[in-house]
């Protein structure tokens, strides 16, 4: 089978541009996701590629991430399959740290992704039964890659959003930068800056911003749910995934939100609303997660940051609020969030939605039809990426054993009926 499949990829393909045959998967994307999905192949004994358009592994961590950023969920809760964090690492180990892990991690299961290759297409040849990846470097070099399983790796975050706002591209002559570009509050000393989004990112450069004596302000148009990162010494998410075995999803929230009060108060006289559902089902339905305190809301209710509404418009050096409020700015971090990418590439609509998310809800959003798999879309975290590596090398490595397993014995029967004939 092996042979046939080479035969048909260098007779069908390899015509005007260079081809390669993968005698194994294709994982598109060197994030968490894809590492931990090589890995598991590895340890499977099945060989793949892994084709990143970036420079390095996980470049969403080293090149788009701010500073002071740590892991909100303790350790436990994020580490790859087959291989723990190192002992002496905090509870919530820092950026460089996570860098570090991820880079030990690669270089334990032997990961060597080709980097600098951006997928510009994905598809299924149905007459072949192969998948056709097409990539291209930032010198427009051209590569085909043959493969029979094409593994979607390239993570929820792949893309930054940047909304339109009225005024801010044509009018507004301060900064603007989203949270991916930012790095540290020091630039902004002394300057009045308006955060746009009030989900974790937008919590903590405003925290940062604050630290850093600049004046901030933050825009919060929609009710948010903000919990503590810690109640009683114990992980608020913790909390919740040993409640989630136990209790209906309602209760969890019911229990968590009072958790919440008693630790935080109330925070609707700060500006802040929460939802009419609760964290751990708006989290399931919407993907959106609960915001965990690491001291914004402290910096909130002593007035070093400030909750505005929704912005109307801007103008040179002045934002203008739909309450009728106008406040003058010298910068904007859009803290606006991310979005998948996949719909760009993959040429594909029954198992991937126009969002560029498995229409197939937790936990079948893993596997797709004609060997098409996607690690990293669950919206469940680092702890869901790993759960779909371990599904997904599984998947593959058991018609990998089988096939070779035949293949032996073919190769075994045939050197038998020769000596026979002899």
């Amino acid at each position: 089978m092996e042979n046939m499949f080479r035969l048909m990829a260098s007779e069908a393909y390899l015509s005007d541009r260079r081809c390669i045959w993968v005698n194994g998967p294709v994982i598109v994307g060197a994030g968490p996701s894809g590492l931990a999905t090589a890995a598991c192949l590895r340890d499977q004994g099945v060989p793949f590629v892994v084709v990143e358009r970036s420079d390095c592994i996980a470049s969403l961590w080293q090149k788009r991430t701010y500073d002071r950023l740590k892991l909100h969920l303790p350790k436990k809760f994020c580490q790859l399959p087959k291989m723990p964090f190192p002992d002496h690492y905090p509870e919530y180990p820092t950026k460089r740290q996570f860098i570090d892990y991820l880079e030990s991690y690669a270089n334990k299961f032997e990961i060597k992704p080709e980097f600098n290759k951006s997928v510009v297409s994905a598809r299924f040849d149905e007459t072949s039964g192969l998948w056709r990846v097409k990539t291209t470097t930032t010198a427009g070099e051209e590569m085909e890659y043959i493969c029979r399983w094409l593994v979607v790796a390239t993570g929820e975050n792949a893309e930054r959003v940047v909304p339109e706002i009225n005024g801010l591209k044509t009018e507004f002559d301060g900064e603007v930068a989203h949270a991916c570009e930012y790095k540290s509050g020091e630039k902004y000393r002394g300057k009045r800056v308006l955060v746009v989004g009030c989900g974790n990112s937008g919590m903590e450069v405003s925290l940062d911003l604050a630290n850093h004596n600049a004046i901030a302000s933050m825009v919060v148009r929609s009710s948010v749910h903000v919990l503590p990162r810690e109640i009683m010494g114990k992980s608020t998410f913790g909390i919740s995934v040993m409640l989630m075995k136990w209790l209906p999803l309602w209760l969890v929230d019911k229990l968590l939100l009072i958790l919440s009060w008693l630790v935080l108060g109330s925070l609707s006289k700060y500006g802040l609303k929460r939802p009419s559902i609760g964290p751990m089902e708006l989290k399931s339905k919407t993907g959106k997660t609960p915001v965990l305190d690491i001291g914004a809301l402290e910096k909130i209710k002593s007035g070093d940051v400030e909750i505005v509404p929704a912005i109307k418009r801007f103008s040179r050096c002045h934002v203008e609020l739909v309450d009728g409020q106008k406040l003058h700015i010298d910068a904007v971090v859009l803290a606006t969030g991310y979005r998948s990418n996949v719909p760009s590439w993959l040429q594909e609509s029954e198992f991937f939605s126009k969002n560029g998310f498995p229409k197939s809800p937790f936990p079948n959003a893993w596997k797709g039809k004609s060997g098409l798999y996607a690690a990293g879309f669950t919206r469940k975290g680092l702890a869901g990426a790993s759960a779909d590596a371990v599904n997904i090398a599984q998947d593959i490595g058991n018609v990998w054993r089988e096939e070779t397993k035949r293949q032996k014995t073919r190769r075994n029967v045939g050197h038998r009926r020769c000596i026979s004939v002899a």
